[in-house]
């Protein structure tokens, strides 16, 4: 028994993924740009995020990134995907204690490179991360993920929260998958495959 851990995430061309959904969603370190995202959602990418959730067993969250979506898809339950969201069974990481009122919520409280761990041993299927990049540090440093889902949009931001950081753990990807949306949106997955090889190209 272990699940695969998937990160979906949306990035502009310089790896940035704060806040892609609205103005107000993340405004930490003055980040300006929220809802950078908007332009290019289309029938594509519709497709894309829906197949997504479509394959997904679970989704984990950090907790910033569970109180946003919290905030939103018990409230709009007819929205396209917010039966599949708020049917679906949900792991919130975080540090401290807390209480989830959104359904089908498990608290995964203390360190998440132990706790999400035991997640993937005792669980079986997808388990898919939204959002959360502060959890995602934990996760790449803890070699938790198994795989990447990226959205790349057609926008520099120059600054905000990225993907991989200065810092980010070192590892090896293989591409097995790539499609283009007609807004100009890269869709890239990609199999975690350990660590880095070296060699020389002269």
């Amino acid at each position: 028994m272990a699940s695969r851990l998937v990160v979906s995430t949306f990035l502009s061309l310089d790896g940035v993924m704060q806040a892609p959904g609205g103005p107000g969603e993340d405004d930490a370190g003055g980040f300006p740009h929220g809802g950078w995202l908007a332009p290019y959602v289309d029938e594509g990418f519709g497709r894309i995020m829906g197949g997504q959730f479509d394959r997904a067993d679970a989704m984990l969250l950090g907790r910033r990134s569970y109180d946003i979506l919290a905030a939103h898809w018990p409230g709009v339950p007819d929205e396209e995907g917010g039966a599949l969201i708020n049917n679906m069974r949900k792991y919130v990481a975080t540090r401290s204690p807390m209480t989830a009122e959104w359904r089908n919520t498990e608290v995964l409280a203390g360190e998440a490179a132990r706790t999400v761990a035991d997640l993937k041993a005792r669980t079986d299927g997808e388990i898919i991360v939204q959002g959360s990049s502060d959890l995602l540090r934990t996760l790449q440093s803890a070699e938790l993920v198994d795989e990447y889902r990226l959205l790349v949009a057609p926008v520099v931001l120059g600054q905000g929260k990225r993907l991989f950081a200065e810092g980010a753990a070192p590892a090896g990807l293989r591409l097995t998958e790539s499609t283009t949306t007609e807004a100009g949106v890269a869709y890239l997955t990609y199999a975690w495959t350990g660590r880095p090889t070296y060699g020389s190209v002269a």
